[in-house]
């Protein structure tokens, strides 16, 4: 599917689709907790953009990132921290610092592999999982970051599968200290600014 033929599908079956390769991926909507923990991550994001020095960003939810000029492939994060772009223009890889979800019951392990490798690939420095408590209260369980690192293949005789990947760089869990990073921008976020 091209993403003209997205555009004619009606609004409510496009809006779960997301495109790879011209292939359909169906997005499943997650509970409502879902999303107002990816608002919440985001307001919270903004702030600490808003206090940067020396950059503009732009922190959005659930916002195409497209992967190809001809928009073939594009993936919706949960959030997002881009470089600041005109109003109305479309999101690519190339514009995303950080891509964000917010896991619940639909993120199988395997598409969250697949979803991350995309990124990773694409060039995006940084992502960020926010896990849900489904068993318990659907409160926030954890909140991870990963920093995209490349693997020298130069002297490998076999090649990687994925030579861009990313690896754990912070882990953040409620009752211990807030959430603080240096990256993309200084972060600090207290677990109150995310609490349900």
């Amino acid at each position: 599917m091209s993403w003209d033929e997205l555009g004619k599908l009606p609004g409510d079956v496009a809006a779960h689709v997301e495109l790879w390769d011209r292939k359909v991926i169906r997005s499943e909507p997650g509970p409502l907790e879902h999303q107002r923990f990816a608002v919440r991550m985001r307001n919270a994001l903004e702030a600490a953009a808003r206090r940067a020095e020396g950059r503009c960003w732009q922190v959005e939810v659930e916002t195409n990132v497209f992967f190809a000029p001809d928009k073939s492939s594009f993936l919706t994060p949960d959030f997002l921290v881009r470089r600041c772009l005109p109003r109305g223009a479309d999101t690519f890889a190339d514009d995303v610092v950080l891509a964000g979800e917010v896991l619940s019951g639909s993120d199988t392990p395997k598409r969250r592999a697949w979803k991350a490798d995309r990124y990773a690939e694409a060039g995006i420095p940084w992502y960020w999982e926010v896990e849900l408590d489904a068993a318990d209260t659907w409160d926030i369980a954890a909140v991870r970051a990963y920093e995209r690192t490349t693997s020298p293949v130069a002297d490998l005789v076999v090649k990687p599968l994925r030579p861009a990947r990313y690896v754990p760089v912070g882990e953040w869990e409620p009752g211990g200290p807030g959430i603080v990073f240096p990256e993309p921008f200084s972060v600090d976020v207290t677990w109150d600014d995310l609490a349900f």
